[in-house]
């Protein structure tokens, strides 16, 4: 028997959720400029490149959230900017049944330590110059995201 004080993690349903789950992210920038992307591990889009992150635990911030992720999936550190964006991607089955829906608050952050080493559910991590983007096949909207966060993280450094 547990107390009111134990709390145990509810298991989340990402496939055929009964609601949309809260993810975050992040574009981190490393000195030179380049963006940390990673190749996914596990559904949805196993095998595609794209930002680093994941699912807010009940009760973190978003900020923390991040920050975890970062640690988690990739093995850095990270200073947390503002936010660059929102992805939502709804992904439906062969039936039209909503099997993956995510709503995904995207930041900007400076890489602060660590070496990037794929962990957790990424497949491998990689520090890529923007003008390299196209080889990663990342999406049009990561793309968009991505300029948008480093035209950001550039004012900062202003």
């Amino acid at each position: 028997m547990r107390d009111s004080t134990t709390k145990l993690p509810l298991p989340v349903q990402r496939r055929y959720p009964k609601a949309p789950l809260v993810g975050v992210a992040a574009a981190v920038f490393d000195p030179a400029g380049q963006v940390l992307l990673v190749q996914r591990g596990r559904p949805p889009r196993a095998g595609s490149w794209g930002l680093p992150g994941g699912l807010l635990e009940l009760g973190e911030s978003l900020a923390d959230g991040v920050q975890r992720e970062l640690r988690e999936e990739c093995g850095v550190e990270i200073a947390v900017g503002t936010v660059a964006g929102l992805f939502e991607p709804v992904t439906r089955d062969a039936a039209g049944e909503i099997e993956y829906h995510y709503v995904v608050v995207d930041f900007w952050a400076s890489w602060v330590s660590g070496e990037a080493i794929a962990q957790d559910d990424a497949a491998a991590v990689a520090w890529v110059p923007l003008d390299c983007l196209n080889s990663y096949a990342i999406t049009a909207d990561t793309h968009r995201l991505i300029e948008r966060a480093h035209a950001l993280w550039t004012a900062s450094r202003l």
